[in-house]
């Protein structure tokens, strides 16, 4: 879809958002333009039966089931457990969605004699009784999988047994949903990313759309006394075993209704607490785990960056003061050639408080350089890259990045960055959002569930922004810290996060860590005249060394548009 198809669909229900763009579409401010324009037509009411019409997938059925019969001998078998609750009028629904699976083998667990007259592929929770557990049974702690009047689309059970195929050791097999009316109107599509063991921690983001393989099931069933789905998917991830997302619509929910948080709180403690930690209610029904710390608190080093903007470097260096509980630490404030006096009066002041060193960097800006030269002269065991346009607004801030950056797998920390407006400016990096990299959930309001609560919840992601970036210095060093040849300016913090990736290493996003953050006040707009050529030179290096053009970050579902930061279903 053009920007000019996008603006005529959206200026009639959606004026102010259509002008807005379609003023910075004139001012050649394109990627801003194309972002608001996506995101008001992604929210049209008719947007998602768009979506159905244009791009659902609509696959050769018998060539993909003779390719399948070719690799599986023999056929997998799915059993589909339905809830007791509902009346005969959903479950005939619900029966009605097998009956029409274009992959024929399957078996249906029901608790109720009631559906016998209406399926003859009906068997009783009986034929699950050689898996019962003290005081409990699989059947029972499945009840909550499928509900009647929950609808399967043909094909479903299809993209579960060739994703099976693909990887026959999977414990867990889970898909996308939406909602489904009486009426059959589809609605509310949850696009889900790829297996993130610290996102689900905080969010239940399988139940509703899952596969479980019964060998894997009933080995950690056995005498656990497991009672829910929550404390069946639990200890399935603490097994170890491949958790292997399907990306399609394979359950059309009748009701939003899923396991509470309590239960997923329940189930999560036991996962949670053998490694020291503990799990406490988070926003929008979330959960929040909080990662010990260790007894003796490492030191931190703050780099933090700057050039006279006293406006900006004053209340960022007073408030970091003033505001930060975590301790101890030491600000490394870089000078980087001011010229007002001003300036110079500050850094002075402030070099005589014990926590604070001014060091001063006599070269060309290279925001790389400063920051290796920096982290070089730091003490601590752990850098924090922190820009000169941030402000601390939470004490908790940097003992909250540093209960993640402590863990051995852990590579780099990010931070929730806000607007002076309290809007979403950094929650994670998505690499390949826009052909290059973007922040995920970028003008999103910070008091708003965002998408799927994702906002709100800590999670692994591919990259974050080194604007408030928290790493151990050997990993920083290991990898050589930032690239100061070829990216000096933008996309270095990028670069550094997926060196860390390819060295085993985990990136996190800790949405409890909350900071303002003044964006590129400092250093200008890399789109302006006078940075266009040094910024097309580092996006193409980012490009080719990492291929963002085709880059499928694990966050991002290919179903949503990777054009936008504010993970809409994609128009075509």
């Amino acid at each position: 879809m053009t920007f000019e198809e996008a603006f005529f669909r959206v200026v009639l229900l959606r004026p102010g958002q259509a002008l807005r763009a379609l003023y910075w579409h004139l001012t050649k401010r394109r990627v801003r333009a194309r972002n608001q324009i996506r995101r008001a037509a992604a929210l049209l009411p008719n947007a998602y039966y768009f979506w159905i019409r244009t791009r659902e997938e609509q696959p050769d059925y018998a060539q993909r089931l003779s390719q399948l019969s070719e690799r599986q001998t023999p056929p997998f078998t799915f059993e589909i457990v339905l809830s007791n609750s509902g009346d005969l009028a959903a479950i005939e629904r619900t029966l009605k969605s097998l009956d029409n699976q274009k992959y024929p083998h399957w078996q249906l667990c029901v608790a109720s004699p009631r559906a016998r007259a209406l399926s003859e592929r009906v068997a009783y929770s009986a034929n699950l009784r050689s898996i019962e557990t003290e005081g409990s049974t699989l059947f029972d702690a499945l009840q909550a999988a499928l509900r009647a009047g929950d609808v399967l689309p043909p094909t479903a059970l299809l993209y579960f047994a060739e994703a099976l195929a693909e990887q026959p050791d999977a414990s867990i097999l889970y898909g996308d949903e939406d909602q489904i009316s009486r009426r059959g109107r589809r609605s509310n599509p949850w696009f889900k990313p790829q297996w993130n063991e610290e996102l689900f921690l905080g969010l239940d983001y399988l139940s509703g759309a899952c596969a479980l393989s019964v060998r894997a099931a009933t080995q950690p069933v056995q005498g656990s006394g497991l009672a829910t789905i929550s404390d069946l998917l639990f200890a399935l991830v603490g097994e170890g075993r491949p958790i292997v997302h399907v990306p399609h619509i394979v359950v059309h929910k009748a009701s939003a209704e899923r396991p509470t948080r309590e239960e997923h709180m329940e189930a999560a403690t036991r996962l949670v607490q053998p490694r020291g930690g503990s799990v406490a209610p988070g926003p929008f029904d979330t959960v929040k785990v909080t990662w010990p710390l260790p007894a003796e608190l490492p030191l931190v080093s703050m780099i933090v960056p700057t050039r006279d903007r006293l406006e900006l470097l004053r209340p960022c260096i007073d408030s970091v003061l003033a505001t930060t509980s975590y301790s101890p630490y030491e600000v490394l404030v870089v000078d980087n050639r001011s010229g007002a006096r001003a300036t110079h009066e500050y850094l002075r002041t402030i070099a005589r408080h014990p926590a604070v060193r001014v060091l001063s960097y006599d070269h060309p800006y290279n925001f790389s350089a400063i920051n290796n030269f920096a982290a070089g002269q730091a003490s601590g065991a752990y850098l924090c890259l922190l820009n000169n346009d941030t402000e601390v607004i939470d004490e908790r801030w940097l003992t909250e990045m540093m209960r993640f950056a402590v863990r051995d797998e852990i590579g780099a920390v990010g931070a929730k960055l806000l607007y002076g407006s309290g809007a979403i400016q950094h929650a994670g990096v998505v690499v390949g959002m826009g052909d290059a990299a973007g922040h995920a959930h970028r003008f999103s309001r910070s008091d708003d569930p965002g998408y799927f609560r994702l906002p709100h919840v800590a999670h692994f992601v591919t990259a974050v922004t080194a604007a408030c970036m928290v790493v151990a210095k050997p990993k920083f060093d290991d990898v050589g810290g930032l690239d100061e040849e070829h990216l000096p300016v933008a996309y270095n913090d990028v670069d550094f996060c997926l060196k860390l990736q390819r060295a085993g290493y985990r990136n996190v996003y800790v949405p409890h860590a909350v900071l303002l953050h003044h964006e590129s006040m400092s250093r200008g707009d890399d789109k302006a005249k006078e940075h266009i050529e040094r910024y097309s030179r580092e996006l193409t290096t980012l490009q080719q060394r990492w291929g963002t053009k085709t880059y499928q970050d694990p966050l991002l579902n290919p179903n949503l548009d990777r054009y936008s930061e504010t993970f809409i279903v994609a128009l075509d």
